[in-house]
């Protein structure tokens, strides 16, 4: 009797917990480059809000050095100094979904790849080539992770559902994908 009881209370437990499942939503790509510099994450930046720019700096032979903009907030520069820098703004509810590139040792070209068909191509096209994209449908490029000295030694893509809240810019930023798939 005893175990009968124990079962029936076991298989309530998983009845249970089996209602309070979410699915998946958060994937990681990466790291693709070398093993030196400094170690990076921005993913206290992703609280400020969506990506809404990106500074790339490059020079002839590499991705030199990475900003990106969360929200209305910028974070903090990683790399180096030399070469040009480049800047772009995403749209109004646009995001990052496929960011492909080449490394050796170190980044040398990175392209990013919007929702809204646009792509940022930065650096030379030579290497070995890398395709970061989202595991689960409906998310996009969250925040970004490496290491770092002179130049972007590597790179990683941390992917999750567009935030519905973005307190850097005082507003709901939730709205529905190509697919009709709403972040909540």
């Amino acid at each position: 009797m005893f175990c009968f009881t124990l079962l029936a209370l076991l298989c309530c437990g998983v009845f249970i917990n089996a209602a309070n499942i979410q699915a998946r939503s958060s994937s990681y790509s990466g790291e693709y480059g070398g093993g030196g510099g400094k170690r990076f994450s921005h993913s206290g930046n992703q609280l400020d809000g969506p990506i809404t720019a990106l500074r790339i700096r490059v020079n002839r032979w590499y991705i030199v050095g990475i900003q990106v903009r969360y929200g209305k907030e910028w974070s903090d520069y990683k790399g180096g100094s030399s070469g040009d820098l480049e800047e772009i703004f995403l749209h109004p509810g646009e995001s990052i979904i496929q960011v492909t590139g080449k490394y050796k040792t170190y980044l040398r070209k990175v392209v990013f790849i919007t929702d809204k068909g646009r792509y940022f191509p930065f650096g030379k096209d030579t290497g070995v080539s890398f395709n970061g994209a989202p595991l689960y449908p409906g998310t996009v490029l969250r925040y970004i992770s490496g290491s770092s000295g002179s130049v972007i030694d590597a790179i990683g893509f941390h992917w999750d559902k567009y935030p519905s809240h973005c307190p850097g810019c005082g507003k709901s930023t939730s709205r529905p994908t190509t697919s009709h798939i709403c972040a909540q």
